[in-house]
């Protein structure tokens, strides 16, 4: 199956002679600002490549002028390019004219843009609509579209408000909606969510991300902040001066970032929300308690520290410390399953570390389970130091920088999969002594 979205080699120079002098600087290695300077033609994409696979949410991330936003903007031909290669499954889009162009937009695109651009003489539903009224749509089969799309994303109510009787966050809604209206393979979110205040915005990115999971449309994301990208996107493209920087899941992007550019981003970053538990766990090592002596066990605990108990099933029983264990043999007790702790916490390999922080503050091992099974543990300890580890790198890469020493790859293209910082998965176990 070929990639949804796939950008070839693209560059697009933007003055009176793009395929002249500036494109031969651009290619023999000059800097978008040496161009600029030599030529007084603007650097708009150096050598773009990335695909986006079906049903991915793909982030293309980067500040003012990084191409970002032009890069989207080649997919619909709303921007030409200079040279390159832009496909959108089998169709070259690059080739597109006239009415082949409007069908292709029309029929496999959606775009959601920034400002809301909403039609302010137009109830709700005729603004979702507008797009299938283009099409020829008729008028029934339209509206039926458009309040089913206003449906998912919750304003199905609002169907004959005008558009300025709605906050921030419900037009964008809209502007969503108006984009689901005709069902489109493919989605482009030109900075969406980024006129919006800060809780309406992470509102919309939890939306975004339910209708996903329903959906699962292919959706080529633009954004600034990385925060957002990281928390939306499967995988992350981060952008610089026109030119890829480094392609990956948002966890390869935060925990093995290319270069001291994206080192510095991921400074300000939250990496318990996007750092998986299954990256830290280590294998399970539970004890068992059947044919041990209390002195055996309270020996090995000494050793070990906190231990995860499974009873003869292979379920976990509860924790066992070298003190709880202490406690019952002095008051002469053989049971140690009396000196279990029972009120754990578990967690899941797809769990983020932010939601196992409060049970990582209690210092005991927290068991991680698929199911009832016991498929690892996470260690309180490797929680902090993973932590730790993640706010070194900007410095050690900068040392490096400074050495002279080589950077890894910065277009190491990551595997799709479930980037997101997914929701907390803790809970106290079901223990059955």
């Amino acid at each position: 199956m070929p990639p949804a979205i796939q950008l070839s080699h693209v560059y697009k120079v933007f003055g009176d002679q793009p395929r002249g002098r500036a494109l031969s600087l651009l290619k023999s290695g000059m800097s978008k600002d040496q161009v600029l300077e030599e030529t007084e033609h603007v650097v708009g994409l150096d050598d773009v490549s990335f695909s986006v696979d079906k049903g991915e949410i793909f982030v293309v991330m980067g500040l003012s002028g990084s191409g970002k936003s032009t890069a989207l903007r080649t997919v619909n031909k709303l921007i030409g390019v200079t040279e390159g290669s832009v496909r959108v499954e089998n169709t070259e889009v690059t080739t597109l004219h006239g009415r082949a162009l409007q069908e292709f937009r029309r029929t496999k695109l959606g775009m959601v843009f920034q400002h809301f651009a909403l039609f302010p003489h137009r109830t709700v539903l005729d603004n979702v609509g507008y797009g299938l009224k283009v099409q020829g749509v008729d008028r029934r089969n339209r509206e039926r579209a458009a309040l089913e799309a206003l449906e998912m994303v919750g304003l199905a109510p609002y169907a004959l408000a005008a558009p300025h009787e709605l906050s921030g966050g419900m037009q964008q809604r809209v502007g969503l909606a108006r984009a689901l209206a005709s069902d489109p393979d493919i989605l482009l979110m030109d900075e969406a969510f980024s006129a919006l205040d800060p809780l309406i915005r992470r509102q919309m990115q939890d939306e975004l991300m339910t209708l996903q999971e329903k959906l699962h449309k292919t959706i080529l994301f633009i954004t600034h902040d990385l925060n957002e990208a990281l928390r939306v996107g499967n995988r992350v493209c981060i952008m610089k001066d026109g030119a890829v920087v480094q392609i990956g899941t948002p966890e390869e992007i935060l925990t093995r970032p290319a270069d001291e550019y994206v080192a510095e981003f991921v400074q300000d970053v939250d990496q318990g929300r996007v750092i998986l538990v299954e990256t830290i766990m280590h294998p399970p090592d539970p004890l068992r308690l059947r044919g041990r002596t209390i002195s055996e066990v309270i020996a090995e605990l000494e050793r070990s520290g906190p231990r995860i108990v499974v009873d003869d099933a292979d379920k976990v029983a509860g924790i066992l410390t070298a003190e709880d264990a202490l406690r019952v043999s002095k008051i002469g007790s053989q049971d140690l399953l009396k000196a279990l702790r029972t009120d754990v916490d578990s967690t899941t390999p797809a769990a983020n570390l932010a939601s196992n922080y409060a049970a990582a503050g209690r210092g005991l091992p927290i068991p991680v389970l698929e199911g009832r099974k016991l498929v690892g543990q996470l260690d309180p300890i490797e929680v902090l130091a993973e932590l730790g580890r993640v706010e070194r790198l900007a410095e050690d890469l900068r040392a490096e920088n400074a050495n002279g020493e080589a950077t890894p790859d910065p277009t190491t293209n990551g595997g799709g999969g479930d980037g997101g910082g997914g929701a907390s998965s803790s809970h106290d176990l079901a223990v059955t002594p």
